[in-house]
C-alpha cells in the first residue's frame, strides 16, 4: 500500500471503523472457547463416597495395611471414578520405573521453595504398582524433595485404576522437557506395558507413548547416552509410525532400527571429522551432514502427518541414508551451506 492510500485509509472513519470491528470480532473468536453440548459427571449427591464402598474398599484396605490413613473419598467430576485422598508413609511411595531420571538439582530447588512456602499443598497422584508398592507417575521430584525435607508422610490422591500410571504422563506438569528424557520415558513405558500385556499392540498405546520416533530414539539413548538424537528427529518424524504389531515384536524391530542409526551416526562423525580437518568450524556440522543425507528432507509434512502413510518405510529410509553417508563428498561443502543450516537451526529453537 503506498503512502497516499494509507493516509486515505486512516482518514476515512468508515474504513477505520470497519477495520476495528473486524479486529474485535476476530479477537473475540480467537479468545472464545465454546463448551461442548450436554453435561457429564456425577450429580452433587453422588460425589461423596464411603471408603467402605465396594468400588474403593480394597484400595482403602491396602492404604491401611501400609500404615496409611484415608482422609476422604469421592467420585471424580469427569466420569465418576472412585478416588481416595490419603496420608501415606513416605517410604511406601516410589516413582514409576519408566519416568525420566531424577534431577537432584531440580529436587533441591523444589525442596527449598516448599520450605519457603511453609506448606506442602500439592498431593501426589498414586496408583498401586506391580511391585505391591504405591507408584506416583507425576511426582518424582516432589517425592525426592519430601525426602530431602525429612517428611515422614505424604498426601496422595489414589486411584484404583493401575493403568492410570501409563496415561497420566499426558497431563503431567513435571513432564520431561528435552528429547532425550522424553525418549527414555517412552521406551521404558513401552517395555513396562509389554511386560504387563504381551499381546498389547504399539498402536493401541499411542496416547501414552506420545510419538513413534521417541521409541526408536529411546533405544538409541539407552545404548549411548550421548547420542545426538536431535539431528535425526526430523527424519524419524516423517517416516516413523506406530506399529500394529504387539509391542514384544515391534520393539525388536526398533532395536534393529536403533542399531542402524548408530551405524549411520558413526559415518556422520567420520564426515564431521573430515570437514573439521578442512577448516570448517561450526556447532551445526552434524546437523548439516545429517540433513544432507536425509532422503526425505524435501518432503513437506502436512498437518496430521503422524497418522498419514510415511513417504517411505523407515527401514528403506535408513538404507538410503546409510548409502548417502558412504558417498558423501566432503569437497562439496561450502561455508555458505553451513550458514543456512545455522539460520534454520536458530529459527527452530
Amino acid at each position: 500500500m503506498d503512502g497516499a492510500a494509507a493516509l486515505k485509509r486512516k482518514s476515512n472513519p468508515r474504513v477505520r471503523g470497519s477495520s476495528a470491528k473486524r479486529s474485535v470480532r476476530a479477537s473475540t473468536r480467537r479468545g472464545k472457547l465454546a463448551p461442548r453440548g450436554g453435561s457429564r459427571g456425577p450429580a452433587a449427591a453422588d460425589v461423596p463416597l464411603d471408603p467402605a464402598d465396594p468400588a474403593i474398599a480394597e484400595t482403602a484396605a491396602l492404604v491401611a495395611a501400609d500404615g496409611g490413613i484415608v482422609l476422604g473419598s469421592y467420585r471424580d467430576p469427569l466420569d465418576g471414578r472412585p478416588l481416595l485422598l490419603a496420608s501415606l508413609p513416605l517410604a511406601a511411595v516410589a516413582p514409576t520405573p519408566f519416568q525420566r531420571d531424577l534431577s537432584p538439582t531440580h529436587a533441591r530447588r523444589l525442596a527449598d521453595k516448599i520450605e519457603e512456602t511453609g506448606v506442602f499443598l500439592d498431593p501426589l497422584i498414586v496408583v498401586r504398582g506391580e511391585d505391591e508398592r504405591w507408584w506416583t507417575p507425576n511426582g518424582r521430584h516432589r517425592l525426592a524433595a519430601s525426602k530431602f525435607l525429612g517428611l515422614e508422610r505424604i498426601t496422595a490422591l489414589i486411584s484404583a485404576d493401575e493403568a492410570l500410571a501409563f496415561r497420566i504422563l499426558a497431563l503431567n506438569t513435571e513432564k520431561a522437557h528435552n528429547l532425550k528424557d522424553r525418549s527414555l520415558e517412552s521406551i521404558r513405558m513401552a517395555r513396562a506395558i509389554a511386560r504387563r500385556d504381551r499381546g498389547a499392540r504399539e498402536s493401541e498405546h499411542a496416547a501414552e507413548l506420545e510419538a513413534p520416533e521417541l521409541l526408536t530414539l529411546g533405544i538409541a539413548y539407552e545404548r549411548n547416552g550421548r547420542f545426538g538424537g536431535g539431528a535425526y528427529a526430523p527424519l524419524l518424524k516423517k517416516v516413523d509410525r506406530f506399529s500394529d504389531q504387539p509391542l514384544t515384536k515391534s520393539l525388536m524391530s526398533r532395536e534393529g532400527h536403533a542399531a542402524r542409526l548408530e551405524e549411520i551416526d558413526r559415518e556422520v562423525k567420520r564426515i564431521v571429522g573430515a570437514l573439521t580437518a578442512r577448516g570448517f568450524k561450526s556447532p551445526y556440522l552434524r546437523n548439516y551432514v545429517v540433513a544432507r543425507i536425509n532422503p526425505v528432507r524435501f518432503h513437506k509434512a502436512k498437518r496430521g502427518a503422524a497418522a498419514a502413510p510415511p513417504p517411505m518405510p523407515l527401514a528403506q529410509a535408513l538404507t538410503r541414508m546409510s548409502a548417502s553417508a558412504r558417498r558423501f563428498e566432503v569437497g562439496s561443502v561450502s561455508n555458505a551451506d553451513l550458514a543456512w543450516v545455522a539460520v534454520g537451526a536458530e529459527g527452530s529453537e
